[in-house]
């Protein structure tokens, strides 16, 4: 067994000399670092008190799960003669407050990937290497959602 280990550093950066003192005393901005990386700005998704033009952590779980979607498609198309040429994915997340059962959760995620082959390649194939994709993906494997594929492919013109 293969085992691989990640660290980044989360960094508050929302402190306005306050602390938390109160509610509305802070922000929610905070930074994603690791060395020799670009850190990426992050905040609270608007709803709760983030600023809409930085990553939050719904917008990165869903980001995460279609890049890993994607990152697996293209290495089993290239192993299995399908020329990928374009790869645009517009993957939507539902995540619901208080339903009961659990505090906010998401319930499911769905990947809407637009890809565009060869006219070589064989169009069925393509088509059924998502569902492998979706096998290997080591992070729809870790989610406790549904996480689904409706994918568009076409030939080059």
């Amino acid at each position: 067994m293969k085992e691989h280990n990640y660290a980044v550093t989360i960094n508050w950066t929302g402190n306005t000399g306050q602390g938390t003192a109160g509610y509305t005393a802070y922000q929610r901005d905070f930074t994603v670092e690791a060395p020799g990386k670009a850190p990426i700005l992050g905040s609270a998704d608007p709803a709760f008190r983030g600023k809409p033009e930085c990553w939050n952590p719904e917008d990165m779980l869903l980001a995460s799960i279609s890049a890993c979607h994607k990152l697996w498609y293209l290495h089993l198309c290239a192993v299995n003669n399908v020329c990928v040429l374009e790869y645009v994915d517009y993957p939507v997340g539902r995540m619901v407050e208080g339903d009961g059962e659990r505090k906010g959760h998401f319930k499911e995620a769905e990947l809407r990937p637009q890809i565009i082959i060869s006219s070589q390649s064989d169009r069925d194939l393509a088509m059924r290497l998502h569902d492998d994709a979706h096998h290997e993906c080591f992070i729809a494997n870790s989610v406790n959602f549904p996480v689904t594929c409706r994918a568009v492919v076409s030939y080059r013109n």
